[in-house]
């Protein structure tokens, strides 16, 4: 949600922070918008007026016994009355018109943000580990011997339909040891609180964290009106909705590993192969609640700990900074961290890392209470992949694959698979 009084003040700013993002100005029709809710509003506030005064003087043409005047002040009372109620009816109507207006407006990009119209125009920031070099053909996640078998997406279809998988054995143990390596990761070495939440959220939460009124589509609702979530991004950072916090609480570090749910209703004919794509997957998730002058810092923290677990997986990767055209709707800023998937020859999204500024804490009315006195402020909040566990999967699979079909696992998951290693041709763990 956008602050209104910044929109009056200066809307040639606003609307040229959404040029970069490739919107149209919206600033006329918001302003007018306003002013119509705001007359409407003074209107009410003068016929009130009137309604108290003649109010009062009802009882005074009684006691006089002036029938006359009492009968035309008690019409002037219920008149007004009628015209108050109609009045507000209307400011109500019109608040309700404004408050969807700006909650479908995206945030503003932060100056940093580098402009341009699309992914071909984010910047390379980063770049770690050298690309393997195989004596044979790379295959994909789902063509390499050990992995084929344990990968079963025709019965998944049989069950669910298209982009559901089904892993077994050692393959879905493999799949289970990255989430417990990257959850333990984040709460003994990067200083995450573990929670573990809903998957099912009210429409508060899911407007609250900017995933409504506009992307609807893109998520799943039950019949009786609750929301499968797209990340816990939804319940963790709508945990403070409502709330003043104390600002030696902040910031607040959570993280969550939860089955996620999407529609990919805009995704057609993408990326139908294999895995990468699903209406189901795991993630763990990064959420970050922050005093605004530490949210810049948080988000390089929060980078960084998403790029340290490819580190210890020895998965290679390149990390870019996206463009104002390739930005999410909430997001000020957002790094995009790229897994090398040798089957695809290409870098792929295994991470996204976001600062929203105050943009989801208006919506969900999140402040704090400086340590100085003062009237609360909005906190700012971020979130991150760390990581998609179904991608993560991918890239360790084809980054360890061998030329005999087996694959070699990073040393990290021996811990969290009895000690073993390698993914052999059979699909046992070795």
């Amino acid at each position: 949600m956008h602050d209104i009084k910044a929109i009056r003040e200066n809307p040639d700013a606003f609307d040229a922070a959404l040029a970069r993002r490739g919107d149209a100005p919206v600033t006329a029709q918001v302003l007018a918008l306003d002013e119509a809710r705001r007359a409407k509003i003074s209107a009410a506030e003068t016929a009130q007026a009137d309604q108290n005064k003649a109010s009062k003087l009802v009882g005074a043409a009684k006691a006089k016994g002036d029938e006359a005047e009492f009968e035309r002040l008690r019409t002037l009372v219920s008149d007004k009355k009628a015209e108050v109620t109609a009045m507000q009816a209307e400011a109500k109507d019109l608040d309700a018109q404004l408050t969807d207006m700006l909650a479908r407006i995206p945030n503003l990009p932060a100056d940093d943000a580098p402009d341009g119209a699309d992914e071909a125009d984010n910047v390379e920031v980063n770049r770690w580990g050298d690309v393997p070099e195989f004596d044979f053909t790379a295959k994909e996640h789902f063509e390499i011997a050990s992995v084929a078998a344990s990968m079963d997406f025709e019965t998944a279809a049989k069950t669910s339909g298209a982009r559901f998988v089904m892993l077994k054995g050692a393959l879905a143990r493999v799949h289970r040891a990255l989430a417990q390596f990257m959850i333990d990761t984040h709460v003994d070495h990067n200083g995450l609180t573990e929670y573990m939440t809903p998957v099912l959220v009210r429409d508060e939460a899911m407007y609250g964290t900017d995933k409504l009124p506009k992307f609807g589509d893109d998520s799943y609702q039950t019949t009786n009106g609750w929301w499968l979530i797209p990340t816990s991004e939804v319940t963790l950072t709508y945990s403070v909705a409502g709330d003043v916090l104390d600002e030696a609480a902040l910031p607040r570090r959570m993280t969550a590993h939860t089955l996620c749910f999407r529609s990919e209703a805009g995704s057609a004919g993408r990326d139908t192969s294999g895995m990468l794509r699903q209406h189901q997957f795991e993630k763990v998730e990064m959420v970050s609640v922050t005093h605004p002058d530490q949210s810049d810092d948080e988000q390089k923290r929060m980078l960084r700990c998403a790029e340290d677990m490819l580190e210890r997986l020895g998965v290679p990767y390149r990390t870019v900074i996206l463009c104002t055209g390739d930005m999410g709707f909430g997001a000020r800023r957002t790094f995009d961290i790229e897994a090398w998937l040798p089957g695809q020859y290409a870098y792929r999204e295994i991470s996204s890392v976001s600062t929203t500024g105050d943009f989801q804490a208006r919506r969900m009315n999140a402040r704090f209470k400086p340590a100085d006195g003062g009237k609360p402020q909005f906190v700012h909040t971020l979130n991150g992949s760390g990581l998609a566990v179904g991608r993560c999967l991918i890239a360790v699979l084809e980054n360890g694959q061998q030329a005999d079909g087996s694959v070699k696992l990073p040393e990290v998951l021996a811990p969290y698979l009895g000690g073993k290693t390698t993914l052999g041709v059979d699909g046992t763990l070795s």
